[in-house]
């Protein structure tokens, strides 16, 4: 189990603890009751049980009435709190970490693997702004342009500032507003898109989990599978949207829906009326 440990990040003991606090058994190995583990590891008692309930923290060894844990568990417990920084849950964990004692797994190719899967696609991060900087950023100062932002949730106001979840977005629906897309239109023309395409990728990882479990998929180099996919995806979506929106745009242009549309003269005679 050292040798998992040993490609993490070693946490320090706190001072008041050491290896002294051990008591060494027959064969010269290190022993803990559960509270001198916790205290080592600096974990709680009830979180220990919980990770042996779960399946993520082998057993201890009965002697008598005592439980004893050795530096494996030590080990592991700095483990399984790394793989939780990263976002893992303790299922998850368990699966892993029991694949890399089995040999299945090799702990520095996951990390890859997992720096991959972290790394964004998008590009596009929140950001915190004062008034005038949204305004920079919307690269508008209309009268009543932050009521619209944030009723459309692209901006959150907290106290003096505000949280910008996507400046990309925020861009994107700036320049519907410049050619005469209300901010709710384009906004509900997002949701479409959420709820289409969130399907289509829980499809698409589906799938190619199960490819690559069939066999079917290369995954000797599982790393750079993943950094290739990320643009290859990232311009696939590209290519296909826009053929497809090429398509139905011709069908209503074919079809003479697109003659409904009132036009500026028709929309000035209205006004003249």
């Amino acid at each position: 189990m050292m040798y998992i440990a040993d490609t993490m990040a070693r946490s320090s003991l706190p001072p008041s603890v050491t290896d002294d606090t051990a008591a060494p058994d027959k064969t010269g190995a290190a022993e803990y009751t559960i509270d001198e583990l916790s205290a080592l590891a600096r974990v709680p008692s009830r979180t220990i049980r919980f990770y042996q309930s779960k399946g993520a923290l082998s057993s201890p060894e009965i002697k008598g009435r005592v439980a004893y844990y050795s530096d494996a568990h030590v080990e592991r417990l700095k483990l399984i709190a790394q793989l939780q920084d990263r976002g893992l849950r303790i299922d998850a964990i368990r699966g892993l970490v029991k694949s890399i004692e089995r040999g299945e797994l090799d702990m520095a190719e996951w990390l890859g693997v997992e720096q991959q899967l972290q790394a964004s696609w998008a590009h596009d991060h929140a950001r915190t702004v004062s008034e005038a900087e949204l305004f920079t950023l919307a690269g508008s100062n209309r009268p009543g342009l932050i009521a619209d932002l944030t009723r459309v949730k692209l901006v959150e106001r907290r106290g003096d500032v505000y949280i910008v979840e996507s400046p990309a977005l925020l861009s994107m629906a700036m320049k519907l507003e410049a050619v005469g897309v209300g901010q709710e239109t384009a906004a509900e023309a997002a949701e479409i898109l959420r709820k289409h395409l969130g399907k289509a990728v829980a499809e698409l990882t589906t799938f190619f989990l199960k490819r690559a479990t069939d066999g079917f998929v290369e995954t000797a180099q599982p790393a750079k599978l993943f950094e290739a996919l990320r643009p290859v995806g990232i311009e696939a979506v590209r290519v296909i949207f826009s053929k497809m929106m090429e398509g139905a745009l011709r069908k209503l242009l074919e079809s003479g829906a697109l003659t409904a549309l009132p036009s500026t003269r028709r929309r000035s005679s209205r006004r003249r009326t």
